[in-house]
């Protein structure tokens, strides 16, 4: 049974940090995309970052360039998301996935591409 738990959202000041990770079980986890995405109150899930089953090559949204670090330990089968200089736009609830491909530039950002979901993580960021 594939299970993807979510933990370390929380209530963050604006301007501050805060670790998520993923604890996956019941899948090679070093043969797997990661990704995180979020979902902020009343919206669409939408893509923050991937890193790459093979190479750990990471991918980013934009929105969240140079402040947002995705990371994975293939030994502890987790993968985190460090998030600094957060936002009040960065609330909601953050979820990570896992695809047994190596996506693309065209498919990574799309949530109908990964097989496996984790529950997700409430954060949120105060003004």
């Amino acid at each position: 049974q594939v299970q993807l738990v979510e933990s370390g959202g929380g209530l963050v000041q604006a301007g501050g940090s805060s670790r998520l990770s993923c604890l996956v079980s019941g899948l090679a986890f070093g043969e797997y995309t990661m990704a995180w995405f979020h979902q902020p109150p009343g919206q669409e899930r939408e893509y923050v970052a991937a890193i790459d089953r093979t190479n750990d090559r990471t991918y980013y949204a934009q929105a969240v360039k140079g402040r947002f670090t995705i990371s994975r330990d293939n030994a502890e089968n987790t993968v985190y998301l460090q998030m600094n200089f957060l936002r009040p736009e960065d609330t909601g609830v953050y979820y990570c996935a896992a695809d047994r491909r190596t996506l693309t530039s065209g498919t990574r950002g799309s949530a109908a591409e990964y097989d496996y979901w984790g529950q997700g993580t409430q954060v949120t960021v105060s003004s």
